[in-house]
């Protein structure tokens, strides 16, 4: 029994879940139900109140028709029993004969007399008064007809000598009949008697049964007609709706031609209007912009490339002096360090200048490779180590082994090493830790240092191109400023997340999560942003990997490619670049 109930909740909540997305996605079924159940509420009011009416009108002329015929029916007794004792012998078979006589074909015969129907008549003589009777008790009734269903309350007020009349209901064989009962005094040569006319009103209750029913199939065909208009009308108006909805959605997908039809002049002809000259000076806007990015990338590519030679002449000179930096004098000899210095540094910015310039116009490949993650990260770090030396920073590393995904490697690299040098760089001699991890969808380095950290916002500024936090200062590792600008486009190519966090005082934490392979999205992330020591401290549990592109976004994280209109100047930048 329990299972049962259990199932039908079950399905009742299917239901429940999926009229109510059928209610909130269709403005034609909400406005047809609406007018259902307004129209449904009228139809249903007005069929109480004209059944009533009718019912009413029905009842109030038999009631009329019946008073007549009775008192028709008074006037013929009185003249049959003018001359009958109703106290005497004998009055039994009088008053037998006088309802014999009381037809409706004897009533229907006189002139102007009203007809109610079929009736039943019942004439009694009441009790009689003491020693009145046969036998001088006055016990004694006599009565003609079924005087049993006259209500006792009615007989007391035609006793009375009043004119009374009563609705009441009389078995009959079983089956409950309606019925009019008038009442009144008949005057005889002895003493008054009781005249009741019994009309069954079963003609009137199927006359209005049949009204009702009529009423209700009338109602029934009159919401179905009002349902199908309602349904043509606002078809008329949701159809131009979702055209433009349809429209605009596939707008949004990069399709800037498509444009709403114009009908009329009515005002979805004037919203088609306004959508489109909407519609065209965004996608004039966007050919603008997709223009001057494609400039923009094509001036510093150019400029990259013209670049090269100069500066490979400068670099042969600067190391044939740096060569000879014994034979030159103290200055000289420190010009020639700073020269070789700074050369490295502008090669280092112009080969991020040119990978920048790819990313940019969307030509960069990714070349994937199912390698163990414990090699990559570990070879980066490598990488940087002598500058941790220098500058008094450990390195502590946890990275397992056998942590495998499908990434580039060189790219991964790439981001590690730009990762570790900017912990070294900012962590003032602190330690810094490296940590690799993997579960079975995706795997994860967090890169965590603990020297200035990160202010408020500052995590998703980060990667920005050329942002410094402090512009005071001086990078000790000499970089590009484009190194975590790169860095998160690498990520966004493998379809991972770079994440940062901080907090000023208590250091920072970068963490790059990438998919075991291309092309699966990612939900979760094996390793927290948050710290564990900054989140015992506060008394709180570690921070759980996010669930939602929603939570990466607030910690500065770019998680799923690009869509819409990011995708058309994309493909628009990639197009310029095979023209070119």
């Amino acid at each position: 029994m329990k299972r049962t109930v259990a199932q039908i909740r079950a399905v009742a909540v299917e239901v429940g879940v999926l009229v109510d997305a059928i209610w909130r996605r269709s403005l034609q079924v909400r406005v047809v139900v609406s007018t259902l159940a307004l129209s449904a509420a009228v139809v249903l009011v007005l069929g109480l109140v004209l059944q009533t009416q009718i019912a009413g009108r029905i009842l109030q002329g038999k009631e009329v028709d019946a008073l007549g015929q009775a008192e028709a029916g008074a006037a013929v007794l009185e003249r049959e029993l003018a001359g009958v004792d109703p106290d005497g012998e004998g009055a039994q078979g009088e008053l037998n004969k006088a309802l014999d006589r009381l037809t409706n074909a004897s009533l229907s015969d006189d002139a102007g007399s009203p007809s109610a129907g079929e009736f039943r008549a019942v004439l009694t003589t009441g009790p009689r008064e003491p020693g009145r009777g046969v036998d001088g008790s006055g016990a004694d009734e006599v009565s003609a007809g079924t005087v049993a269903d006259v209500p006792a309350d009615l007989r007391g007020h035609v006793a009375g000598g009043s004119l009374a009349r009563r609705y009441v209901t009389i078995s009959a064989q079983g089956v409950e009949i309606p019925t009019l009962i008038i009442g009144q005094p008949v005057r005889t040569a002895g003493r008054d008697l009781e005249f009741y006319l019994l009309f069954p009103l079963d003609a009137e209750q199927r006359t209005l049964s049949l009204v009702q029913s009529t009423l209700i199939v009338g109602g029934l065909v009159l919401l179905l007609l009002l349902a199908g208009i309602a349904s043509l009308v606002t078809r008329q108006v949701v159809r131009p709706v979702r055209q433009a909805a349809e429209i605009a959605e596939r707008f949004a997908d990069g399709h800037l031609d498509e444009r709403m039809p114009v009908h009329g002049n009515d005002e979805v002809a004037r919203l088609a209007e306004s959508y489109n000259e909407m519609a065209g000076s965004i996608q004039a806007q966007i050919r603008q912009l997709e223009e001057f990015g494609a400039l923009q990338r094509r001036f510093t590519s150019d400029v990259s490339h013209e670049l090269r030679t100069p500066l490979t002449t400068v670099r042969m000179a600067a190391d044939v002096l740096h060569a000879s930096k014994d034979q030159l004098l103290p200055a000289l000899r420190r010009s020639s360090e700073l020269l070789v210095t700074e050369l490295d540094r502008f090669e280092a910015l112009l080969a991020d200048l040119l990978e920048i310039s790819r990313l940019d116009a969307g030509v960069a490949d990714l070349t994937a490779d199912r390698v163990d993650m414990h090699g990559v990260v570990n070879r980066a770090v490598e990488a940087v180590r002598g500058f941790a030396e220098e500058s008094g920073t450990p390195l502590r590393l946890q990275l397992p082994v056998g942590v495998y995904a499908e990434v580039d490697p060189r790219r991964v690299e790439r981001i590690l090493r730009n990762l570790v040098a900017n912990a070294v760089d900012h962590g003032e001699g602190r330690p810094v830790d490296i940590t690799l991890a993997g579960d079975e969808h995706a795997v994860a380095v967090v890169v965590r240092d603990h020297g200035v950290g990160l202010r408020p916002g500052e995590a998703a500024l980060v990667f920005n191109r050329f942002w410094r936090a402090e512009e005071s200062r001086a990078r000790r590792s000499g970089g590009s400023g484009l190194g975590l600008s790169i860095s998160i486009e690498d990520a966004r190519l493998h379809g991972g997340w770079l994440q940062a966090w901080g907090e000023p005082g208590r250091g920072s934490a970068f963490r790059l999560t990438l998919p075991r392979a291309v092309g699966e999205p990612l939900t979760t992330s094996p390793l927290p942003l948050v710290p564990d020591d900054r989140a015992a401290s506060e008394g709180s549990a570690p921070e759980p990997a996010p669930a939602s592109s929603t939570s990466d976004a607030a910690a500065g994280s770019v998680p799923t490619p690009v869509h819409g209109l990011a995708a058309v100047r994309a493909a628009a930048a990639m197009q310029t670049q095979d023209d070119r």
